[in-house]
């Protein structure tokens, strides 16, 4: 089978093969997993997405790292080739998503038939293949964590990107005023038509005096959950728009809110929270297989849609990380299986 081989850490952005280059060149000689327990299931690979979280694990800079050499993954979507005889609720030919720790840039994976989910009638595999992580990460986020509410106002930092996409609807499924803030014209238009009730283009509007504009015309006090997947000095200026008694959730906490917590997050009696949506898997299982079904259920029922902004073969695998890397994505970026499988920028 093919599979997309890191051999050495380094750039993923330059081609499979190449003396620099941290992948292995792309064969069809890769062996095909082994069911590996009774329980256990192979599942045929459609697509897999790719999410930040590989873009550093193939550097050597995420929090895991595996032994080299090792087979990047993360959600994925596909049909069952194979099943364990202790399988009971799935069989070969039917379609399932999930998300997996390694292994997924691959024609074959394997997994335990718990950690599968049925993809909904209607809804294509390289959907289902992009939902898990960036949706699954931004609905523990909002719905469990934060317990946002109809009416209240959240305010979402890099908006345009698949986590932050997913937070935009599904603020609009709780019934929330969403404010949502990225870069340039077509991201800014991109995230109208999905709901947002606000849009502030960073690269030409003071996000700050936009988003006390609208909350003003809007006859609201200021916001009440900001949602950060990116950090940096926006983080901080948007501090200036929470509430009193309001929830902050952020990927990234620099030292100087650390200095500041005392001054400010006691005396407006803030609530941050941190999220390492993977963990659940292993602290919290129920929650996150509660959240995942609950997710395919809205998806099926269209109140959310994947935007898929970029699809390449797994022999461009370099051209998707490129396009994560410069923030070209409106949405998920994808690489989908098979030989007949377009690249599209």
């Amino acid at each position: 089978m093919e599979a997309l081989v890191v051999r050495r850490l380094g750039d993923p952005t330059l081609p499979p093969g190449g003396e620099a280059s941290p992948f292995a060149a792309v064969s069809g000689d890769h062996p095909v997993p082994d069911i590996s327990s009774p329980t256990a299931v192979r599942v045929r690979v459609a697509a897999t997405s790719l999410n930040f979280a590989n873009f550093l694990q193939v550097q050597g800079k995420y929090q895991e790292r595996p032994p080299l050499p090792f087979v990047p993954g993360s959600d994925y979507s596909g049909v069952v080739d194979a099943v364990g005889p202790g399988v009971r609720g799935l069989r070969p030919g039917d379609r399932v998503c999930s998300f997996t720790g390694l292994g997924s840039f691959a024609d074959f994976i394997v997994a335990e038939e718990k950690q599968l989910f049925l993809v909904p009638d209607g809804c294509d595999l390289v959907t289902a293949g992009a939902l898990p992580v960036a949706f699954g990460t931004s609905h523990l986020a909002l719905v469990h964590r934060a317990q946002l509410k109809a009416g209240q106002v959240l305010l979402v930092l890099g908006a345009a990107g698949g986590v932050g996409v997913s937070a935009v609807q599904i603020g609009k499924v709780c019934g929330s005023v969403v404010i949502a803030i990225a870069r340039g014209a077509e991201k800014s238009e991109y995230l109208k038509s999905i709901g947002a009730d606000h849009v502030i283009d960073s690269s030409k509007d003071n996000v700050v005096e936009s988003a006390k504009s609208f909350l003003k015309a809007r006859g609201l006090k200021g916001v009440d959950v900001l949602y950060d997947p990116v950090g940096g000095k926006l983080t901080q200026d948007s501090l200036k728009l929470l509430n009193w008694v309001r929830t902050f959730l952020s990927s990234d906490l620099p030292v100087v809110m650390f200095q500041l917590f005392e001054i400010i997050f006691l005396l407006k009696n803030w609530t941050v929270h941190g999220l390492y949506w993977g963990s659940y898997l292993t602290h919290r299982p129920r929650v996150l297989i509660d959240s995942l079904n609950e997710l395919l259920s809205w998806l099926s029922k269209g109140l959310i849609k994947v935007q898929i902004s970029h699809r390449y073969r797994l022999v461009e695998a370099h051209l998707a990380f490129s396009a994560l890397r410069d923030r070209k994505a409106v949405g998920k970026v994808m690489i989908v299986m098979g030989s007949s499988a377009a690249s599209r920028l």
